[in-house]
């Protein structure tokens, strides 16, 4: 997939790149108190990232790969 930004009540949080609509969904359900830490009535919605957050999430990809990292070991950033 490519990558997908979460929002919170319509304003972005982060930057992931699931595998497929099944690891989008795990993660939304397991990361649930991260995202809406401060507001837990927030609602949780997804969508494609636009070019400046997909440059953000391929700027994090690439300081994880340079100290050694694997590309199925990164999955996101928060913005």
């Amino acid at each position: 997939m490519l990558p997908m930004t979460i929002l919170i009540d319509a304003v972005p949080r982060c930057v992931v790149r699931p595998t497929d609509n099944k690891d989008l969904q795990r993660f939304i359900r397991n990361a649930r108190g991260y995202l809406v830490v401060g507001n837990p009535e927030g609602r949780i919605s997804h969508r494609g990232a636009d070019p400046g957050e997909a440059a953000k999430w391929s700027d994090a990809l690439a300081l994880h790969k340079a100290w050694g990292g694997a590309d199925e070991d990164f999955f996101g950033v928060p913005l």
